[in-house]
């Protein structure tokens, strides 16, 4: 994998599709090359195990050779459909326009293979509901939470089928990460052209819109036309609604920090927003 690549994570989840196709749009956006990766995760799909010491099998080997050669094939099955998938979504991306993606399986877990590679990651693609369904019930699923929690790339969770996006809302509240991310959208060939939607949560200050026009300013620099509000509310409720009002194809928010303790991450804005939204979400850390 080369420096500065497009990483789309895809499993057997209908969420796969819309992965592809951003993942596509995103590469050809940045002109950055596009690598599927597909991960054989061993809780998952575990390989042939040591039986022996199991009470009661220990002297039937005839019954841990049949096991141990369930698990083999079982083995081999997975990493064949994790072959077919890389198969799949490389033909999916080169109708999308992408001239030649590359493809990666590697057994392990998900968030210790996306550590070892997060050097050469420019913008990492991954599906909101992952092939357990994980986020059923309104709750971002762990492995998904793993990821965004580890990474320090750009993290674009794609919700719902893809749309040619064609505007952008930035959830901006002059934190270290919204900050980073209007420097970010000002010098990235993703949202060129693009018309940005700067919605500020809160009171209607001076300050608040000092900041906001600083923001402005600097996406207007750069030729984009920006549409500016202050909006009172709760944050969710705000950001959602200012989402269906304007039709916007992508919202880019900060992520939560490292240092948030595990059991307030349930309710935070990030999952809140994350859980409810019908369009991709581009995350920044």
């Amino acid at each position: 994998m080369t420096l500065n690549t497009v990483l789309a994570c895809v499993d057997g989840s209908k969420s796969s599709v819309a992965v592809c196709d951003y993942a596509a749009w995103a590469s050809q956006k940045l002109d950055a090359p596009l690598t599927f990766l597909h991960v054989l995760d061993h809780s998952q799909y575990p390989t042939a195990s040591n039986l022996s010491g199991n009470i009661g099998l220990g002297s039937r080997e005839h019954l841990l050779s049949e096991l141990a050669e369930l698990d083999e094939k079982r083995g081999r099955l997975m990493r064949e459909q994790g072959r077919l998938l890389l198969e799949a979504a490389v033909e999916r991306a080169k109708a999308d326009g992408v001239a030649d993606p590359a493809v990666r399986q590697r057994h392990g877990n998900l968030v210790e293979t996306l550590a070892e590679v997060e050097q050469d990651i420019r913008l990492l693609v991954i599906g909101r509901e992952g092939e357990e369904g994980d986020t059923m019930g309104g709750h971002v699923g762990s492995h998904l939470e793993s990821v965004i929690r580890t990474m320090h790339r750009p993290i674009l969770v794609t919700a719902g089928d893809f749309r040619q996006p064609r505007s952008v809302m930035l959830a901006f509240d002059n934190g270290p990460s919204t900050r980073k991310g209007i420097d970010m959208i000002a010098a990235s060939p993703l949202f060129s052209g693009m018309p940005i939607h700067l919605v500020m949560v809160g009171a209607d200050t001076n300050d608040a819109w000092e900041s906001v026009n600083t923001a402005r300013q600097i996406l207007e620099k750069a030729g984009h036309e920006v549409h500016a509000c202050i909006r009172a509310g709760e944050v969710e409720k705000v950001l959602l609604g200012y989402e269906e009002e304007f039709d916007i194809d992508m919202i880019v928010m900060g992520a939560y920090g490292h240092s948030r303790i595990r059991q307030f991450f349930v309710g935070s804005t990030t999952t809140n927003i994350l859980t409810r939204t019908q369009r991709p979400l581009l995350l920044l850390r």
